[in-house]
């Protein structure tokens, strides 16, 4: 039997957490930086998310990457009638 952990807000993430993003690999046929990317959105904060993509552009990684229908992730976020208004100027101040 498994047990639950309790969720936790608003707690302090580390850069090694925050940046242990950026080695998540994608499902086949899904752009690696893509991936990163929305995995990130859907559990960071956007304060956390900001660190990250301040590495992911040190890296040399594209912020405007598609998913398999061609949006990029701004477009996803703003397909969405709950869209979140930070990540979405986070990514275009990264673009």
């Amino acid at each position: 039997m498994a047990f639950n952990q309790p969720a936790t807000f608003n707690e302090e993430w580390s850069d090694k957490r925050v940046f242990a993003f950026l080695n998540h690999l994608p499902p086949e046929a899904v752009d690696a930086d893509f991936h990163v990317l929305y995995d990130a959105y859907k559990h960071m904060r956007p304060f956390d998310y900001e660190r990250l993509l301040v590495k992911f552009k040190e890296l040399g990684r594209n912020v405007n990457a598609l998913d398999s229908k061609g949006r990029t992730l701004a477009q996803v976020i703003a397909a969405h009638p709950s869209q979140n208004t930070a990540f979405l100027e986070l990514l275009t101040k990264f673009s």
